[in-house]
């Protein structure tokens, strides 16, 4: 992804291919898959065997197997003083810690509880100074109750959004972490007068957000403790098979989420182009009665004239492989053809224009083929929902940003396969680059809609910050659906300009136009640059997630982007 600026060098750049002399056709998985599990199947070890036949790595680095969690979910009515396991989570707001003039909750949930522990739960919130707010809580071990330990968990004011239930299920999962519980039980103070709906949407969120909060990547690590928690019931949310089928759809999503993590969390020296090619390769082959693949080599690529693609790819002594997988529902007619297109840069020097400085980010660029994260991940995920009416079109240019004495340099002419030609004034503004012959390829598969995500400006993590991905499209329709479907995920987006009067500062001298602009407005600049490589007839969006793609507290992958184009997806599907 481009620089920003010229004295804080705040690069996020995203980078592409080589072309002559490489040579890697199709990729076929030699290893078979596992049946789905409710929060991760056992892919982690076929991943892990993937990149250790990744020839020796540089280092001699290869993933651990790691087995993941098996995690169920279930939804109960039970009553709560008679749950047996070991923590009874429940959250509350701010409104439901509220005392009688005995200093007895008026709650009836928390005065249930309360009764049957003698008055040591309102006794203990209030010398904990526990008031319900966002993101604290208290974990006592009790007897009275069927549960071993109750766990009062706050949630602000009021709590309405995915995300604010996402966060809640997060610190269910820390206290199951912290306590090794095996069995937990979930419920809201209040639940009451919620609509069937969002009921629904409370238990998805509940159950998306303690299965990612209690993943935790430890392939690259010498020693790891494993989760003991085996179990989740959400109790007060319903029961039935509607609720039974959304806390699928949770766990579905959730492995996407989580393979998308793994993907990004993995170095540069142990995923490859070609590495990241056969793990698309290996969704195809798991889930075969609806996906294909193709895998295209350099030279395919040149044979398509996608030189824009291949001249990134060029210093780099890993080739470049660039990925399609097509979905197809399992029967019935397909009624629209979308496309999801990632940015696949498993690392990026910034090539000749390489990375220098404080806040440069050059040992986090492995994070530059974030985008394509977020279409394997939604393709993994697809594979297992299976929706009808809809083929996806995944794509990925896949390749690094290297320096060498073959590579690309500041003020050479690429030309992309649509014929149009580019200026390259900056190495660094790559990812844009490899993207335009990734768009024009996802329009020659007859779609009506594509999605492009990417890692592609820090002016955009300027823009929007850390947590929120901005999103540019000249249509107001797909605007609407996708930032429907990120309600509905709890993932934050943010709708910005394509200004195109901006276009002037992309003009070149002597070729069609430049790949980067003036500091002004760059993650506007770098959308309208991707703009002149998608067909007039196909509605177009470009989100820029260089900003959540990381979370840097953590110091590991969001898997942001997954969710939402999974609800996108089925939002356009015949039935969800």
């Amino acid at each position: 992804m481009a620089a920003i600026a010229s004295t804080l060098l705040l690069s996020f750049s995203f980078s592409t291919v080589s072309s002559s002399s490489l040579f890697l056709t199709r990729i076929t998985s030699r290893f078979s898959f596992a049946a789905p599990l409710p929060l991760r199947s056992n892919r982690t070890k076929h991943m892990a065997h993937t990149l250790a036949r990744a020839t020796a790595t540089l280092g001699l680095t290869h993933p651990s197997n790691t087995d993941s969690p098996k995690i169920s979910f279930a939804a109960k009515e039970v009553d709560v003083t008679e749950w047996n396991g070991d923590i009874l989570a429940v959250g509350v707001t701010e409104k439901d810690l509220a005392k009688d003039g005995k200093s007895g909750f008026e709650n009836p949930i928390l005065k249930k509880i309360d009764s049957k522990l003698g008055g040591l739960l309102a006794e203990a919130s209030s010398e904990e100074d526990f008031s319900g707010k966002a993101g604290q809580s208290t974990v006592l071990r009790i007897t009275g109750l069927g549960s071993k330990r109750i766990g009062l968990i706050g949630l602000g004011q009021s709590t309405s959004t995915t995300a604010a239930f996402k966060t809640f299920g997060e610190a269910v999962a820390a206290a199951a972490k912290s306590a090794q519980a095996s069995n937990v039980a979930v419920v809201l103070a209040s639940s009451e007068g919620l609509s069937k709906e969002t009921k629904l949407s409370t238990a998805y969120a509940i159950a998306t957000g303690t299965a990612l909060g209690i993943f935790e990547d430890n392939r690259y690590k010498s020693e790891s403790k494993k989760s003991a928690l085996s179990s989740v019931d959400i109790i007060g949310l319903g029961t039935g098979p509607e609720l039974e089928k959304k806390l699928k759809y949770a766990g579905d999503v959730s492995s996407g989420i989580i393979f998308g993590r793994e993907l990004v969390n993995s170095p540069a020296n142990v995923l490859t182009p070609g590495v990241l090619a056969e793990e698309a390769s290996k969704i195809a082959s798991e889930y075969s009665d609806v996906f294909t693949a193709k895998i295209l080599n350099a030279e395919q690529c040149k044979e398509l004239k996608m030189g824009s693609y291949l001249g990134v790819a060029a210093a780099s002594e890993n080739p470049p492989h660039f990925i399609h997988l097509c979905y197809k529902p399992p029967s019935g007619t397909v009624n629209v053809k979308l496309a999801l297109v990632g940015k696949g840069l498993t690392f990026d020097s910034g090539g000749y224009n390489i990375k220098t400085g404080p806040g440069c980010s050059i040992e986090l660029m492995k994070f530059d083929m974030g985008g394509s994260a977020a279409v394997l991940g939604a393709a993994k995920a697809l594979g297992q929902i299976k929706p009808l009416g809809v083929e996806v079109h995944f794509v990925v240019a896949a390749c690094e940003n290297m320096i060498s004495g073959k590579g690309m340099r500041p003020g050479d002419i690429v030309t992309a396969s649509n014929g149009k030609t580019i200026e390259v004034n900056n190495t660094d503004a790559e990812g844009r680059l490899t993207l335009a012959d990734a768009l024009v390829y996802a329009c020659n598969q007859g779609v009506e809609k594509i999605v492009d995500l990417a890692t592609l400006t820090g002016a955009c993590v300027v823009a929007l910050g850390p947590s929120i991905a901005g999103i540019f499209t000249p249509s107001d329709e797909l605007a609407k659906e996708v930032v429907e479907a990120s309600e509905v995920s709890g993932e934050k987006l943010w709708r910005m300009p394509l200004e195109d009067s901006y276009w002037e500062s992309m003009k070149s001298g002597v070729a069609d136009m430049v790949n980067t602009g003036g500091r002004q407005g760059g993650a506007i600049t770098a959308a309208l640059f991707l703009k002149q490589f998608v067909d007039e007839k196909v509605q177009w969006m470009h989100i820029d997630l260089a900003g959540p793609v990381w979370n840097e507290k953590k110091r590991s992958a969001t898997g942001f982007g997954v969710a939402t184009l999974v609800e996108w997806v089925l939002k356009n599907a015949s039935q969800k």
